[in-house]
């Protein structure tokens, strides 16, 4: 890499440490403290030489024993209290930088909540992980040791210096000639280090990612046999990163063997000059004692440089890591206009899109946006159901209302206030949402479903919200509510997880009601079930439902084609069925698709006349198969059968036997 770049990094990375100051400035005082403990321990080490001077020049060329037993105490004096020092310096920054680590930690999840959905689809997770662990964790450290010890270090050997040249000064300049070879030596792996450092840490990063997804997907690794390619893929992420590791310990070998044989070369020259001095009756057998002891302390200060700057560069690279994430722009507010408690109050106008033109933030900004002018109404009260064939942007379309994503243009109106207008927190209180894929935490099941609700709710909307999603099998848990389900809820089944999504979206009787095919894990008979309860939640709240099969699109007032990213038709689903050949071919699940907007082709037109009469036939066929009986279990929950019932399970049956499933559905209802 081009040494701008190397430059340029590095530059980024002491950036980086410089922007830590916020979080240390809280602990400040006994950082410092600690710096000053750890250089008074250090520079100790320097008087020794200086005892020892005195003991050979003194006690032992006069032959005074006792003299010798005093330097002796002085010297063990000097050892303890250096030792306890260093304990006091350990002791005080302990603490405080545990409290630095987790304050990062907890601004970085914090962070990462706010972040926008359109973040999270282009960072994997196991690089995320790795920041909030690894990297915090060498951060610590460095505060903890090598930002003191490059300052004691560095002052410890200024000091020794200059008592070396105090004692003998032409030795002292023997001794200082291996700077200039160690500076540059020390420039050269510092930048070599840094990028080695920072690859390594996106390994990491990497292999999380690589050991989270198999750990997630064990199922689907273990159920198609994988095991071995996925342990392969695994195997050559960790030769990588061993690879890595194994550059890092070259270049780390290779700056401590140069920092350790050189200086070592010139304490021999000393060594040798210094006896000739002494011999020549130029210099004290004392000061050559006390000059070679003190070269010696000094030897572990000059050792330690490349590993202290080895960790610092670790450190730089993870605030570099650290600091990418947090410079994320989060969701912001756009409040336009008056503030929301000041506008006059909005009228019960239900959900609009007007004009909505939505392309995913990574997509081609020339291409075809995946939502274009989406202009669709759905009135204060109503359940409209949202259908369309695979990819047709359904599920993006639902993602726009609590913003999860913000649209390019238009607008997205709740009783004619715009969306972007509300703050997100009071947006999301309006609007609830079920996912297709449910998604369960760590944590009881009374506390994912109280999850969708206000502060103030407790065990009756609990039972009440798991009373509509037919979630009658927690009471058979071990706990009941307050069983455990596990990492992602695995422990249970789809259809369960499902059911306490839905519950965890009406336990708080939103405003306004997503829903993303909810019952699509569910059978036909705790479908129906489910159905029939939610009919009652849905005529107090304004609902969207996506909907792929015609039992769902049966709960719903009217009904959106969604085609194209456009919406291309809106009615009743009678009237959709008689009219738009798309749509009677996306519920007759006929062979061929018919061009978009035509008339109803054949088959299509076979299941409009089946729906219009077949009803009852399909009806018996399920009783006689000893399902429920027909319409009672609508009848018990206070509604009549309908015409558009009838349709619907005639349709069914006239789609053939594939289909028949879909008619005794329609029955049971």
């Amino acid at each position: 890499m081009p040494s701008f770049d190397n430059d340029t990094q590095d530059r980024s990375a002491v950036r980086s440490l410089l922007r830590l100051w916020p979080y240390v400035r809280p602990v400040r005082t006994r950082l410092f403290s600690a710096a000053f403990v750890a250089v008074v321990a250090s520079c100790l080490s320097l008087v020794i030489p200086l005892v020892l001077k005195w003991i050979v020049d003194g006690p032992v060329a006069d032959r005074d024993p006792g003299g010798v037993w005093l330097g002796a105490l002085a010297l063990l004096l000097l050892g303890i209290t250096e030792a306890v020092l260093f304990g006091f310096r350990r002791w005080l920054v302990a603490r405080p930088l545990a409290g630095v680590e987790a304050a990062m930690r907890a601004d970085l999840f914090r962070h990462l909540q706010r972040l926008p959905v359109a973040f999270h689809d282009r960072w994997a997770s196991g690089q995320l992980l790795s920041r909030g662990t690894t990297d915090l964790m060498l951060l610590r450290m460095f505060l903890a040791f090598p930002l003191t010890f490059l300052l004691v270090n560095g002052t410890t050997i200024l000091a020794g210096f200059v008592i070396l040249f105090l004692q003998e000064w032409t030795l002292g300049l023997l001794l200082l000639a291996p700077v200039v070879p160690l500076v540059v030596a020390c420039s050269l792996f510092e930048s070599r280090y840094s990028l080695a450092a920072r690859r390594s840490q996106d390994q990491v990063g990497d292999l999380t990612t690589v050991v989270e997804e198999s750990v997630l997907g064990i199922r689907v690794v273990k159920g198609f046999g994988r095991h071995r390619s996925q342990a392969t893929a695994f195997r050559e992420m960790a030769e990588r990163l061993r690879g890595t590791e194994l550059l890092k310990a070259r270049l780390l070998g290779g700056i401590w063997a140069l920092i350790t044989v050189i200086p070592e070369l010139a304490v021999g020259a000393a060594l040798v000059l210094g006896t000739v001095q002494v011999a020549d009756g130029d210099l004290s057998a004392g000061t050559l004692v006390a000059f070679l002891s003190t070269a010696l302390a000094l030897r572990w200060p000059v050792d330690s440089i490349g590993f202290l700057l080895a960790m610092s560069q670790e450190a730089a690279t993870a605030a570099d890591r650290y600091f990418e994430v947090m410079d994320a722009a989060v969701e912001h507010e756009s409040h336009d206009g008056a503030p929301e408690a000041e506008r006059a109050p909005g009228t019960a106008d239900g959900l609009r899109f007007e004009g909505v033109v939505f392309r995913y933030p990574d997509a081609p900004a020339d291409g075809e946006p995946v939502l274009g002018r989406i202009d669709l109404h759905v009135r204060s009260g109503e359940t409209m159901a949202l259908v369309g064939g695979t990819g047709s942007g359904k599920t993006t379309l639902t993602a726009l209302v609590p913003r999860l994503y913000d649209v390019d243009a238009g607008r997205i109106l709740l009783d004619g206030h715009d969306v972007t207008g509300m703050p997100r927190e009071r947006l999301r209180e309006l609007v609830s949402v079920a996912f297709e894929e449910p998604t369960l935490f760590s944590a009881s099941v009374g506390e994912n479903v109280l999850m969708g609700a206000g502060g103030g709710a407790g065990d009756a909307e609990l039972r009440r919200a798991l009373d509509i999603a037919q979630a009658g099998f927690v009471d058979g848990l071990p706990h009941g509510a307050g069983t455990q389900v596990g990492e992602q809820g695995l422990s249970l089944s789809g259809g369960q997880r499902q059911r306490l999504a839905l519950a965890r979206a009406v336990v708080g009787q939103p405003r306004f009601l997503v829903l993303d095919d909810p019952l699509s894990a569910l059978d036909v008979h705790t479908e129906a079930l489910v159905e029939a309860a939610l009919r009652e939640v849905l005529a107090g709240t304004t609902a969207l439902v996506v909907a792929h099969r015609p039992s769902t699109v049966m709960l719903a007032d009217r009904v959106a084609l969604l085609s194209g990213g456009r919406i291309a038709a809106v009615g009743t689903h009678h009237e959709l069925l008689r009219d738009n050949a798309e749509y009677a071919w996306l519920m007759s699940g006929g062979a061929e698709r018919p061009a978009p907007g035509g008339p109803p082709g054949t088959a299509a037109a076979a299941a409009c006349r089946a729906q219009a009469g077949g009803g009852a036939h399909a009806g018996g066929e399920a009783q006689a198969a000893g399902e429920a009986p027909t319409d009672g279990g609508a009848h018990g929950a206070g509604e009549a059968p309908t015409d558009g019932g009838a349709q619907a399970r005639g349709g069914a049956r006239a789609a053939g036997a594939a289909e028949s499933a879909a008619g005794a559905e329609g029955s049971i209802r």
